[in-house]
């Protein structure tokens, strides 16, 4: 390259995420065709889901008490399958 001239940018296909967490931008939870669903007898309040999270949608609420914002939550299950207590399972969405 020689001084004076820009590299041109590709910008990525539509629908791709670039960045990590970049997707609360974007509201992409109508994508999702499973939500996960909280079981409060089997959370230990360990964390796991939140931290797991691609999205960070699902937050902490109290004690034992998560909540994912179906807003951005794409339902990749990734929460329910790293929860080592069994406290998340996937249903599908209704809409």
């Amino acid at each position: 390259m020689t001084a004076g001239t820009k590299k041109k940018r590709r910008k990525p296909p539509l629908g791709i995420i670039t960045r990590p967490g970049s997707s609360l931008r974007n509201k992409t939870g109508p994508w999702g065709i499973l939500r996960p669903v909280f079981d409060w007898e089997k959370c230990t309040g360990c964390n796991t889901c939140e931290t797991i999270c691609p999205e960070g949608c699902i937050r902490h609420l109290e004690k034992k008490q998560y909540e994912a914002d179906f807003e951005y939550c794409k339902g990749c299950a990734m929460c329910a399958e790293a929860c080592p207590f069994d406290a998340i399972t996937m249903e599908e969405e209704h809409r």
